[in-house]
């Protein structure tokens, strides 16, 4: 019997899971489809991963939200109206859903909060000069991989699992497209 105390290095991957996904698909953004458009929709979709977990009190909500909250793009796309139009209507339910439940009010108010700034930034983007709005989009998304860390630590409102393939996303990506928008 192996009464050694190293792990092996599958069980190691196994264990940061969450990480390779991160990073994996932050690599296969910045190969397909690294633009202003991805970058500013990924930073508004993770903001309202957060928020969906706290409005509704469930943390696996967040990982839902990945597929969930990409849905309202692609309607608003389809009849013409702004991405980030679709998705103010959605954290809007889902503040006065939480409101309306009962759920603590702080995380809701810190979510809303990292919500409107985020998703502030990533509109901000889209109304600037291509170059100058991804780099913008870029930085805000790496900033992001902050409010991860601190979820991840503090073990809150997010499973860790999420908050961890979100840090990893969101540098990746984030400094990648900035480089991108530098060069």
């Amino acid at each position: 019997m192996n009464t050694s105390t190293q792990t092996s290095p599958s069980r190691t991957l196994l264990r940061r899971w969450p990480a390779a996904a991160g990073l994996l698909a932050a690599v296969l953004v910045l190969l397909f489809t690294a633009d202003r458009r991805t970058v500013t929709i990924s930073l508004t979709v993770a903001a309202l991963c957060y928020l969906g977990a706290a409005a509704l009190g469930r943390r696996w909500v967040a990982w839902a939200g990945v597929a969930v909250f990409s849905v309202p793009v692609v309607v608003a796309e389809l009849i013409g109206v702004p991405w980030w139009v679709a998705l103010a209507v959605v954290a809007a339910a889902l503040v006065v859903a939480g409101l309306v439940i009962g759920v603590p009010r702080p995380p809701v108010l810190a979510q809303t909060a990292a919500a409107v700034a985020y998703g502030g930034v990533a509109v901000t983007a889209l109304y600037l000069s291509p170059d100058a709005g991804l780099l913008l989009a870029g930085l805000a998304l790496a900033a992001h991989a902050a409010w991860d860390a601190v979820h991840y630590r503090r073990d809150t409102v997010v499973p860790r699992s999420l908050a961890e393939a979100c840090m990893l996303f969101d540098v990746l990506l984030g400094l990648g497209v900035a480089v991108i928008a530098l060069t």
